[in-house]
């Protein structure tokens, strides 16, 4: 009877998760719809402070570290999350999309745990309260909500800090209520150019609305025409400006960092680290996350360089580039959310310095409005053969489209209908010395994750 009873509690927990969900989704959702995201009455950037002070101004209950850039953003932010969970903090962490699962978005990082994702019982109880909100302010979208739930979630655990990622831009972005302890500018690249603009000046500037008068600013590396703007606005706000790659130098490979040169008594030059996440580009990463992390420090007197180099050699960021499967006897399987064509070019460098194979195929699948030619352009002359699929996202570009797209560069590319049709039949055509990588958008890769239980033993059966 007890054993009886657990399940019924579970089914029924299960089921309060799924509607909530299910409201959650009704919603005006840019993610889901990208026609919505650019029609102008949809964006008032007074809705998020108003749904912040309707909540009680949650956002003021925590300090911050706020995070944007085109390419990086996410790692730097779970890179300076573990850093500060390993110096004993209670972290909060605001990512987005998510790769397998919705609660992924909304985490709390202890010395106890980890992964620290919302419970469903806690997301379930700020949704009914969410209710209120929304039928309070007219338009509330999806992202705003659950900004709303982040925040007020983050408020009532008592985080010592939070590390938010911006979800598109920054500017114009619901999470710019916040005024952090630090502001973080990662590379900057074109993508959504239709929201942000057609050159990289303009989303440069689009971004550089996260400057807040007088907060320190790190930026990452940028192209002169990023670059000006990005001073220029942290010179009109008094926001004193870091820069990689001038007050921060760095040089490094296979994973392992120095930083040769910093304006910073925590980080010393000479000071080494090992990364766990691999590419070339995460040198640049971490360097961006130990100039913020060196900002906050004197508020945060247990971040200690120690905690800092465990932070960096244990942190879990999935889908970039990751391997999921690896064997002397079978091909190796990399999955990369590279969704745009600056991430292909840095993926295409990894895929040149960094594995070793004798043969390269790829499974490609990509969202709707994306250079998708301009992604293959840099992919396809590495592979031996390519197969296009499809995402179950509903934004996920047709294969066929994909298919069109590669004839015009030159090559044949297959369509199935899934990533695990997909990478099935490459599977069967690939060699125990070769490599298949899973690339195109974080949906793909997210798609093979949630798979991958079930899809490894179709895949050693077809071996």
């Amino acid at each position: 009877m007890k054993d009886n009873a657990n399940q019924t509690d579970a089914l029924t927990n299960m089921d309060a998760y799924g509607q909530a969900l299910t409201y959650l989704y009704s919603l005006i959702n840019f993610e889901m719809r990208p026609h919505d995201r650019y029609m102008t009455s949809k964006l008032d950037t007074t809705r998020p402070f108003r749904l912040m002070q309707f909540l009680g101004n949650p956002h003021q209950q925590f300090p911050s570290i706020h995070i944007t850039g085109t390419k990086g953003k996410g790692s730097v932010a779970a890179m300076c999350a573990a850093s500060l969970r390993a110096a004993g903090y209670r972290v909060g962490l605001y990512t987005s999309p998510h790769v397998q699962e919705f609660r992924e978005r909304i985490r709390i990082l202890t010395p106890e745990d980890a992964d620290g994702r919302i419970t469903e019982d806690d997301f379930v109880a700020l949704m009914e309260e969410m209710k209120t909100a929304v039928a309070a302010i007219e338009g509330l979208t999806w992202f705003e909500v659950v900004n709303g739930i982040a925040f007020q979630y983050f408020a009532r655990q008592n985080v010592d800090i939070a590390v938010v990622e911006v979800g598109l831009g920054g500017l114009r972005d619901s999470t710019n209520v916040i005024t952090p302890l630090v502001s973080v500018i990662t590379s900057i690249s074109l993508d959504h150019t239709d929201y942000l603009g057609d050159t990289i000046a303009q989303i440069a500037e689009k971004k550089g609305g996260i400057i807040k008068p007088g907060v320190p600013v790190v930026i990452a590396p940028q192209k002169p025409e990023a670059l000006a703007p990005l001073r220029q606005i942290a010179a009109e706000k008094k926001s004193p400006l870091t820069q990689i790659g001038q007050d921060w130098q760095y040089k490094g490979t296979n994973q392992q960092l120095t930083i040769t040169h910093s304006h910073s008594s925590f980080i010393i030059p000479n000071s080494s680290f090992h990364l766990s996440l691999s590419g070339a580009h995460q040198l640049e990463n971490a360097t961006v996350a130990l100039a913020a992390l060196s900002t906050i420090q004197p508020q945060y007197p247990n971040l200690t360089l120690e905690a800092v180099k465990t932070g960096l050699a244990t942190v879990e960021w999935h889908g970039r580039l990751q391997t999921i499967h690896q064997s002397d006897t079978t091909p190796d399987i990399l999955a990369d959310c590279a969704h745009n064509v600056y991430s292909a070019q840095i993926l295409r460098r990894a895929l040149l310095n960094e594995y070793q194979y004798e043969n390269l195929w790829l499974v490609y699948g990509a969202s709707t409005g994306k250079d998708i030619k301009g992604m293959l352009a840099e992919l396809l002359p590495l592979t031996k053969g390519a197969i296009a699929a499809i995402s179950t996202h509903p934004r996920a570009a047709a294969p066929e489209e994909i298919a069109n797209l590669a004839a015009e560069l030159g090559y044949e590319m297959p369509t199935r209908n899934d990533v695990a049709t997909a990478v099935t039949a490459i599977w069967r055509q690939a060699g125990p010395r070769d490599l298949i990588c899973v690339t195109g958008s974080i949906f793909v890769v997210g798609d093979l994750l949630n798979q991958w239980e079930n899809l490894r033993a179709t895949l050693f059966a077809a071996k």
